[in-house]
């Protein structure tokens, strides 16, 4: 009986078709499995990045134009002038309630923005057709427990006044004591349609005496600030994040207010305004491909 085999010819061409795919499927795979971290990382850093930026976007779209300052660690501000180059880390600004203007579901806006000058005086505003029992829930449900229509302020379209002292941004001097600034502190006194005037330092009654009062208005209840903490200087990141539910007009500053991360690995924060509008950037690094980073950036009118 004749038994079959390979040749020596056969076997060495198998050795060297197993060598082949060895040296160059071996290589492709890696390739395709580089390929894949890759594309996974910047899919991941686009998506987050792309997030933020929104997030800050989304809430920047709702500032009062007039408020927004850029402040160091230390304190200090400056208002966010029309082609200013800035080299300050936080980015800061009052926020209209658009929630509350918008209203429940099926429902008219909790504050209407309008003021009654016919029926107002010193001691109290009338805003036809606004709820302030309805405004301090929602107030309460967004700030987590942390405020309510007491803690508010309105702000007169129209009217005019000093950045640093008119929006509270001085909380070295205190809060805003008087009535004739940007930002009025106000409480509710129990009629769903009123608002009363307060000294935004203590809390106690005041009055619009001599003061500017507008037919239209803006409420706000918390400022806004962004910028990187937990710097690292090895890895040159730190993460971004959004401070809210503070008042500057009751003498708070941004580090009295809730923070959430938006971002880790965030390498650079930058905003300029150019005119009313604002330009934000945010960069972020790969911590696991070297040298890959990306930066997203909008524009907010």
């Amino acid at each position: 009986m004749r038994k079959s085999a390979f040749t020596l010819l056969e076997l060495i061409f198998v050795i060297v078709v197993i060598g082949i795919l060895s040296k160059f499927g071996v290589e492709l795979l890696a390739q395709a499995y580089k390929s894949f971290i890759f594309s996974s990382i910047n899919n991941s850093l686009q998506a987050n990045s792309a997030m933020a930026v929104e997030t800050i976007a989304s809430r920047l779209q709702y500032r009062i134009k007039d408020s927004i300052i850029a402040r160091q660690t230390n304190g200090n501000f400056q208002a966010l002038a029309s082609n200013t180059d800035l080299t300050a880390p936080i980015l800061e600004w009052v926020g209209t309630d658009i929630d509350g203007f918008r209203g429940n579901a099926g429902t008219a806006p909790l504050w209407s923005g309008i003021i009654d000058l016919d029926l107002s005086g010193p001691t109290a505003l009338v805003s036809p057709a606004t709820d302030t029992g309805a405004l301090n829930t929602l107030i309460g449900t967004l700030s987590n427990g942390g405020s309510g229509i007491n803690d508010a302020a309105l702000y007169f379209v129209g009217s005019d006044s000093d950045v640093r002292t008119g929006y509270g941004w001085d909380y070295a001097a205190g809060a805003i004591t008087t009535q004739d600034e940007a930002m009025h502190p106000i409480k509710s006194n129990g009629v769903a349609n009123q608002f009363v005037p307060i000294n935004g330092a203590t809390g106690a009654d005041n009055n619009f005496t001599g003061a500017n009062v507008y037919e239209y208005y803006q409420l706000a209840w918390t400022a806004y600030a962004v910028g990187i903490t937990d710097y690292n200087a090895s890895t040159n990141t730190g993460t971004l994040t959004l401070w809210y539910d503070y008042q500057p007009w009751n003498g708070q500053r941004y580090t009295n207010g809730k923070s959430v991360k938006l971002m880790d690995g965030v390498s650079t924060f930058q905003f300029k305004a150019v005119g009313s509008i604002v330009k934000i950037q945010v960069c972020v690094n790969s911590d696991v491909v070297e040298d890959y980073s990306l930066c997203k950036e909008k524009t907010i009118f």
